[in-house]
């Protein structure tokens, strides 16, 4: 009776079943295994990975320590909520201060970078008492309510997160920045390190110090998202730290847990926390530690930053000598390339013919290039010289 039920509901399923709600467009092609810089399909073709899937895979795919530290924890402890202590989180803190160099810094662990952007504007409208918001054009902060209000995106904005909270600047503008908060009305300025959707665009160093001299004046904070660009992946662990600024709270998620889903602030200690201001039932779960102390050992024991640095260099070379300097952007392992053509048959033909992932960007001229950061000379130059192939071909079809 029970294997005939078993039967008749897989027949019945069979005739109903349930659809993926569909928001992405996808391309045909479902990696099952990755190894380093490289995944490979349920067919067996193998993969260079240049995209890390979204900038989230920052020590490579499947490391072996990574593995280990989340499969022992998970025999110990998967989860426990944070009305009791976890000595986990404390020691994170530490490490990410020692890392990082933000020592003097408090954490609050959430899940993604969405939520980090979330409780920062929140934070800041606590700490300030104010509501509006100064973002940039070209920005990208997250899906949702009030990540989306301040993402330069207005097709991606429901009504209901259209609430009149956010002014939008220019990028390395300050006097059009100064003239905004002039009002004193402002909670904060949210910025990316370096600007990932928008295209790759790098904020000068210059703008980034003047930044946080007018937020000050104008009783505002400074939140550097870093969800794209921290983790190593500029060549430094932020990528505001190519600049002399401190921010009030630092945004971070993506590459912090190699696809572990994780997210996190760092929040100046000039803010100070109150029971109930902030809160997180899964944010800085036991697995979630246990990811992120990963990423971090790796990162540090395999001297990932540095490595993000050289090849970058390299790999930044590599596309001046075939495209010119003009149109390359970015700082370490953090890329944009405008292509003299449109990117997307080139990402179409590099994907199909040539085995890489690439990424896009909001402009449809910009090949975005994040790859995990213990990316070698050798990968650089095989991706070299696909390119090359594939711009070649593109441009005798023109």
């Amino acid at each position: 009776a029970k294997a005939r039920f078993f039967s008749n509901l897989a027949g019945n399923l069979s005739y109903c079943r349930m659809k993926l709600f569909e928001v992405y467009p996808l391309f045909d092609i479902e990696p099952v295994r990755g190894e380093g810089c490289h995944v490979w399909d349920k067919e067996g073709r193998k993969y260079l990975d240049l995209y890390g899937g979204h900038a989230v895979i920052s020590i490579g795919h499947s490391h072996p320590h990574y593995i280990n530290r989340i499969q022992q924890q998970l025999g110990e402890l998967g989860f426990y909520s944070n009305s009791v202590r976890n000595g986990l989180q404390e020691e994170l803190a530490r490490k990410l201060g020692q890392m990082s160099g933000c020592e003097d810094y408090q954490l609050f662990l959430v899940n993604s970078g969405a939520e980090a952007v979330e409780n920062a504007l929140k934070l800041a409208s606590f700490h300030t008492g104010k509501s509006r918001i100064g973002a940039f054009f070209g920005s990208f902060h997250g899906r949702t309510s009030a990540a989306v209000e301040v993402t330069c995106n207005p097709k991606i904005s429901a009504p209901l997160n259209r609430n009149g909270h956010v002014s939008w600047l220019g990028l390395n503008d300050l006097a059009g920045v100064e003239q905004t908060l002039a009002s004193g009305e402002f909670a904060a300025i949210i910025i990316e390190g370096i600007q990932g959707v928008g295209g790759i665009y790098v904020p000068d160093p210059e703008f980034l110090v003047g930044l946080k001299e007018i937020c000050k004046r104008h009783g505002a904070l400074l939140i550097l998202d870093e969800v794209q660009s921290g983790f190593g992946r500029s060549g430094e662990f932020f990528a505001f730290q190519h600049a002399d600024v401190v921010p009030d709270i630092i945004t971070m998620a993506k590459g912090m847990g190699n696809g572990f889903p994780v997210g996190g602030i760092l929040i100046h200690p000039d803010i100070q926390p109150k029971y109930g201001m902030l809160g997180t039932t899964f944010g800085g779960n036991h697995l979630a530690c246990a990811a992120v102390l990963a990423v971090l050992e790796v990162i540090e024991e395999e001297k990932l930053i540095e490595n993000a640095r050289a090849i970058g260099q390299v790999l930044k070379g590599e596309l001046v000598a075939l495209l010119g300097e003009e149109p390359i952007r970015g700082h370490g392992l953090m890329v944009g390339v405008s292509l003299p053509v449109p990117a997307k048959p080139i990402r179409k033909a590099l994907l199909f013919e040539e085995g890489i992932f690439t990424g896009s960007a909001a402009q449809p001229n910009v090949l975005r290039l994040l790859p995990p950061l213990g990316i070698s000379k050798e990968e650089v130059g095989a991706f070299m010289q696909a390119l090359s192939r594939v711009l070649a071909h593109e441009g005798s079809n023109s």
